[in-house]
């Protein structure tokens, strides 16, 4: 194969329509007759397709690409067309193709599988189509959040991953061997997150965070990705203007960078742009309970809000909405009392719509150091582990805000995927551990 072509990448077919080119590819899938080739490729940029006319190459070629198996890798020489037919818009008229390496009896043929056998082989289900969208879509909500939260002045802080204590006094801890001490695996990087913003102003965290908590719900995983700014000299209503501009930023831009990858996944992109209005409702927690009670859903005071009713209280919006002032019994806390009521905190869940729940939860922060003190007491938290967390209470303490935003719930609910862990790559080995 000449040197003199260009080698490129799949995206950018475009910038050579009528150009000969060559590219290094994958052999998704294969069809054709004894005159013509179709071959699906992918390059992990895009996927299109290359057309092998046999009466255009050499017999040699042909007789190639006619042994040619599912996931092949091979080097591919062509001219780029336009493809009005097809949804990316351009393929390759093939006149040369070399093997670079060889591929028999790959398990994921182009059928039906089911999910249990696709969790097996998740280390090669990342090379089709869904999980491709998925993670591309995913990248872009990571590149975005840095983008947002640096324009907005936030200082990117990494909290410990591992951890003496529960930060948030919950027993779902992995708990693991510190040279013969205990030691856990942060559920969360807020607390650290608020001695940051003493410093910094404005601050996040974004790593990965650990439940140990075994379920079985497309709602639960035992380990994902938390973003959570802190910010200082804020009250919790500029705090919800940040967040739901946080939201709408994130969305607008997968819009704008993965047109591709949505139309891969059907989403509904008109859906997804109505999601970027602001503002978001804002509803009481107390408003919320009457209008579950009303609508006929056995819900009382005091409880917090399963599926069904995150559900129902998110779509009868139809975006979006905040649940504000939560009790404080089903609460953390360190959150900040109701100025006109003991019963509540300064809280919000963002409920996302289409049955995705929680995707932000957050609340000002309390500042009264006899307070806090007294509430971790109440909680059966060893003070000693928390004095730290006390001093922030005592040394210029100010008003703040913060709120934690789950990576993959929102990954769910921007691609409309039922099930997040279907496109995340895990070890074999690991397999039989999931929850």
């Amino acid at each position: 194969m000449s040197q003199e072509i260009p080698t490129i990448q799949i995206i950018d077919a475009k910038k050579y329509v009528g150009q000969t080119v060559k590219i290094g590819a994958w052999l998704r899938q294969k069809r054709g007759s004894g005159k013509i080739a179709f071959l699906q490729l992918r390059d992990g940029t895009a996927f299109f397709q290359g057309v092998v006319a046999k009466a255009d190459v050499p017999e040699s070629v042909f007789d190639v690409v006619k042994s040619l198996k599912q996931e092949t890798s091979l080097y591919v020489v062509g001219e780029i067309h336009e493809d009005e037919r097809s949804s990316f818009g351009y393929e390759i008229a093939i006149s040369d193709v070399e093997i670079i390496g060889e591929s028999h009896d790959y398990p994921i043929t182009p059928k039906e599988h089911g999910t249990e056998f696709l969790f097996d082989e998740r280390h090669l289900y990342l090379r089709h189509l869904k999980p491709f969208a998925t993670l591309k879509i995913r990248n872009t909500l990571i590149a975005a959040t840095y983008e947002f939260f640096n324009e907005r002045g936030f200082t990117k802080l990494d909290s410990p991953l591992l951890t003496g204590s529960a930060p948030e006094g919950t027993t779902e801890l992995f708990e693991t061997d510190y040279f013969g001490e205990p030691a856990f695996l942060s559920q969360t990087g807020q607390l650290y997150a608020e001695a940051g913003a003493m410093a910094f102003g404005r601050v996040f965290t974004f790593g990965p965070t650990f439940r140990a908590e075994k379920s079985k719900t497309r709602r639960h995983l035992t380990e994902f990705w938390m973003v959570e700014p802190e910010m200082a000299f804020m009250h919790q209503e500029e705090s919800l203007e940040i967040q739901e501009a946080y939201i709408a930023f994130l969305i607008a831009k997968v819009l704008e960078r993965n047109e591709q990858e949505l139309d891969i996944l059907e989403r509904d992109k008109d859906l997804l742009r109505s999601y970027t209005e602001l503002p978001y409702p804002r509803v009481s927690y107390d408003d919320a309970i009457k209008l579950l009670q009303d609508n006929g859903f056995d819900v009382a005071w005091g409880v917090d809000f399963g599926s069904p009713e995150e559900t129902f209280l998110a779509n009868h919006f139809a975006k979006p909405v905040f649940i504000v002032n939560f009790p404080k019994a089903i609460k953390a806390f360190y959150m900040k009392r109701h100025a006109t009521r003991d019963d509540v905190v300064i809280s919000a869940d963002l409920l996302a719509p289409e049955g995705y729940g929680e995707i932000i939860g957050g609340s000002e922060r309390d500042t009264d150091y006899d307070y806090l003190k007294e509430r971790i007491a109440a909680e059966g938290l060893n003070q000693d582990e928390y004095e730290w967390y006390l001093d922030l209470r005592k040394y210029g303490s100010v008003p703040h805000s913060g709120f934690g935003l789950g990576l993959e719930r929102m990954v769910t609910f921007v691609t409309g995927e039922e099930h997040i862990r279907e496109a995340i790559p895990f070890p074999r080995m690991t397999n039989r551990l999931r929850p």
